[in-house]
C-alpha cells in the first residue's frame, strides 16, 4: 500500500452531512452543537491495534527510512513488538505516579514503546527531543523533569542521549535506548528483562477509557510548559468523531506520510491516532518541509503516495515552492490526495491560492482543503471542516459530542469547549486546571471565532485571533493580531516567510518582517547579483517595494488598528533555541517580541522604515 503506484479514486462521499443546533443564552453567549451521532468507540487506543492485528494482520501499518530502504511493519508485527516492549517495561516495576518519559524523534521504536506503555497502564510523557538540543541549555528539560519525576526515560538517539545525560544521570532511574544502540549508562530495550505475556494481559485488563494514556506539554510560550493529561476517552472519541466528518474513513484506510512531531498534539494525536484508528498506513517522514529538510521530504514523496496530507502553513509554503518547479511530482502528489489538511496556524489565502492554481493547471481540478481547530487540552479536535469552503481560515463545526460556547468578549466571540475530547486537567497542577474552566465546565481555549456566514452557522467558524495575542493601541482600540498578520502577509507575498505585529501601548502598528531571501533576490533581479544576504535585505529598492506594498494595503483599511505605520526587516531567521519557532514550525509571536525587544524599539524609534502616505 505504501508504494502502490495506482492512484486511488477520490471517495464519492468525501464529507458527511452537517446538522447543527444553536441556542442564545441570556448573557449573549451562543451554544453550538453537532447533532450528528458520535460513533461508538473502544475503551482504549490499543483495542484498535488489536482489532487490525486480528482482522487485517498483513496490512502495512508503519514504516520509516532505514539504510537499506524502508523498514515496514504490518499490524501483526507491530502488535508483537508492542507486546514485547510492554513485557520489558512491566519488568521495571514502575509506579503509576512516575511516568515513562520519552525523549525521541518519531520512529517505529518510539511508536512501539508509547503503545507498550499504554498497554500496561503506564503513563507515557512524550517530551520534545529538541529540549536538550537548545544550545546546550537544559533548563526547559529540567522544568519538565521536575513536574514529572519520571520512573524511566526512553532516549531515541545517541545525540539526544549525549546532550541530555548531564541532567538524566542525576535522576537515578533506568535509561533505555532502542535495540542496536550502545550508549554509556543506558540499557537497550532488547536487553531489558521481560515479564510474561500473561502479566501484560492482566495489566491491560485494568486500563479503561478514563485511564491516563499520555502526557503532552503545552508550548510554554507564556511560562513553564504544563503537562496536559490525555485519556483514552479523549483520543478515541476524537478519532471516532472524524468518521462523521469524513465518512470515507469507514471503508477507505488513510495512507499518510507525516513529519509532525509526536510530542505535539497535531502530530501525536491527530495524525498518529488517525492512521491507527482506521487501519491506515503511516510512513514517518524523516525530512521536514521547512529548511534543509525539504529535499528529504520530496524524496519520500517520490517514493510514497499518500491519500491524506497534513501540514502547517510554513510547511505548505516551502513544499509549494518546490512543487511549482517539479510538475511531474506535483501531478502525482496532488492527483492522489483526497484532501490537504492545514492546522497549527491560519493558512494565508495566498498559499491556498497558489496550490489551487497549481492543481487546476496540472489536474484540471482543485484538491479539497480541510482543517480543524483545538488544542493540546482537547485531544486535539474541537471542530473540523467537513465541507467545501472558500475560506483558508475556516475552523469548521463542532465535533460530534462536542459543544462550543461563544462568549462575547471585547467585541469578539471567545471560543470555549466542552465534550469527551476535553482533558480532565493538568498533571499535578490543580490551580491551573481550575483556572482553565468556566463555571459551566467549558475549557477556555483562548481563541476567538466568527461565523463565516452569520445567517448560516453550518458554514462554519473562521479564526478571529488569539485573545492573549491581541492588544490595545494607546487610543484604546483593540488590534486583532491574527487577522492583521494574515492580511499583511498577503500584501507583501512572497517577500516574507513570516512576520510579527507590534504596537502594544503605542499610537500605531508596526511589523517585523522575516524576509524570504530567494524571493527578495528575485524581486531585485540583476541588482542582487554578487550581493550577500545583508546587502539584499538592506537594498533601497527592496525597502521601496515593501513600502509600496504596505501603502497599497493601508489604502484598503479604515483605521489605525489595521494599518501599518512602520516596518523593519529582521536580519536573522527565527531562533528555535529562543522558542521563536514552535515544534510544529509556527512562529511564536510572543517569544519573538520578547527576544527581539531591541528590534521593536528600533522599529518605532530608530531604524524602522515609515510607510509614507497613510
Amino acid at each position: 500500500m505504501f508504494e502502490d503506484s495506482t492512484i486511488a479514486p477520490r471517495p464519492a462521499e468525501m464529507f458527511g452531512p452537517v446538522q447543527l443546533t444553536w441556542e442564545t443564552l441570556p448573557d449573549g453567549s451562543i451554544l453550538l452543537s453537532n447533532q450528528r451521532p458520535l460513533d461508538e468507540y473502544p475503551p482504549t487506543l490499543l483495542h484498535r491495534l488489536d482489532h487490525w492485528a486480528e482482522t487485517t494482520p498483513d496490512n502495512p501499518y508503519i514504516a520509516e527510512r532505514a539504510e537499506a530502504g524502508w523498514r515496514r511493519l504490518t499490524y501483526r508485527q507491530m502488535r508483537a513488538l508492542v507486546d514485547d516492549y510492554a513485557a520489558r517495561l512491566l519488568g521495571l516495576s514502575l509506579e503509576g505516579s512516575n511516568p515513562l518519559l520519552t525523549l525521541a524523534p518519531n520512529s517505529v521504536d518510539h511508536a512501539a514503546i508509547m503503545l507498550a506503555a499504554m498497554r500496561i497502564g503506564l503513563v507515557v510523557a512524550v517530551v520534545s527531543p529538541n529540549y536538550p538540543l537548545m544550545g546546550g541549555d537544559l533548563t526547559r528539560l529540567g522544568e519538565v523533569v521536575d513536574q514529572l519525576t519520571p520512573g524511566a526515560v526512553y532516549l531515541g538517539g545517541e545525540t539526544i542521549a549525549a546532550k541530555a545525560m548531564p541532567l538524566l544521570r542525576t535522576l537515578g532511574v533506568p535509561l533505555l535506548v532502542p535495540p542496536g544502540q550502545a550508549v554509556a549508562g543506558c540499557v537497550t530495550l532488547a536487553d531489558q528483562p521481560a515479564m510474561s505475556q500473561e502479566a501484560v494481559a492482566a495489566s491491560f485488563a485494568g486500563v479503561g477509557p478514563d485511564s491516563i494514556a499520555k502526557l503532552l506539554f503545552t508550548s510554554g510560550s507564556t511560562g513553564t510548559p504544563k503537562a496536559v493529561v490525555n485519556t483514552h476517552r479523549m483520543m478515541c472519541s476524537n478519532a471516532a468523531g472524524l468518521a462523521s466528518a469524513w465518512p470515507f474513513l469507514r471503508h477507505t484506510p488513510p495512507v499518510m506520510l507525516d513529519w509532525l512531531p509526536w510530542n505535539h498534539t497535531f502530530g501525536g494525536n491527530c495524525c498518529f491516532n488517525l492512521a491507527l484508528y482506521y487501519g491506515g498506513s503511516f510512513a514517518i517522514d524523516d525530512g521536514k518541509p521547512v529548511g534543509a529538510g525539504v529535499d528529504r521530504t520530496l524524496d519520500n514523496l517520490r517514493s510514497l503516495q499518500p491519500n491524506l496530507y497534513f501540514n502547517v502553513p510554513i510547511g505548505f509554503e516551502a513544499l509549494l515552492s518546490r512543487l511549482e518547479q517539479d510538475e511531474a511530482l506535483a501531478r502525482r502528489f496532488l492527483g492522489g490526495l483526497f484532501f490537504l489538511f492545514n492546522a497549527g496556524a491560519p493558512l494565508p489565502a495566498s498559499i491556498r491560492g497558489r496550490l489551487d492554481a497549481l492543481a487546476m493547471r496540472l489536474l484540471d481540478r482543485t484538491v479539497p482543503w480541510t482543517g480543524g481547530w483545538g488544542a493540546t487540552e482537547t485531544g486535539p479536535f474541537s471542530t473540523v471542516v467537513c465541507f467545501e469552503t472558500p475560506h483558508a481560515d475556516n475552523l469548521g463545526i463542532p465535533m460530534p459530542g462536542t459543544t462550543l460556547k461563544l462568549v462575547p468578549e471585547d467585541g469578539k466571540l471567545e471560543l470555549r469547549v466542552r465534550g469527551p475530547n476535553v482533558m480532565p486537567g493538568y498533571w499535578r497542577n490543580p490551580a491551573a486546571t481550575t483556572a482553565s474552566f468556566d463555571e459551566q465546565g467549558f475549557y477556555r481555549i483562548g481563541d476567538a471565532g466568527r461565523f463565516a456566514d452569520p445567517a448560516r452557522p453550518e458554514a462554519g467558524l473562521r479564526f478571529d485571533g488569539r485573545i492573549a495575542e491581541n492588544f490595545k493601541l494607546n487610543s484604546g482600540t483593540w488590534v486583532n493580531v491574527g487577522l492583521v498578520r494574515l492580511a499583511v502577509l498577503d500584501a507583501i507575498k512572497p517577500l516574507a516567510t513570516d512576520l510579527v505585529i507590534a504596537g502594544h501601548q503605542r499610537d500605531s502598528l508596526g511589523v517585523l518582517i522575516f524576509p524570504s531571501l530567494p524571493a527578495c533576490r528575485a524581486a531585485l533581479g540583476t541588482a542582487a547579483d554578487g550581493l550577500d544576504e545583508l546587502a539584499v535585505i538592506r537594498h533601497p529598492r527592496l525597502i521601496e517595494t515593501l513600502g509600496a506594498r504596505l501603502r497599497a494595503h493601508n489604502q484598503l483599511q479604515h483605521g489605525a488598528s489595521t494599518r501599518i505605520d512602520h516596518f523593519r526587516l529582521l536580519e536573522t531567521p527565527p531562533d528555535r533555541a529562543a522558542n521563536e519557532v514552535t515544534e510544529k514550525g509556527a512562529l511564536n509571536q510572543r517569544a519573538v517580541l520578547s527576544s527581539r525587544a531591541a528590534d521593536v524599539i528600533a522599529l518605532f524609534e530608530g531604524s524602522g522604515h515609515a510607510v509614507a502616505g497613510i
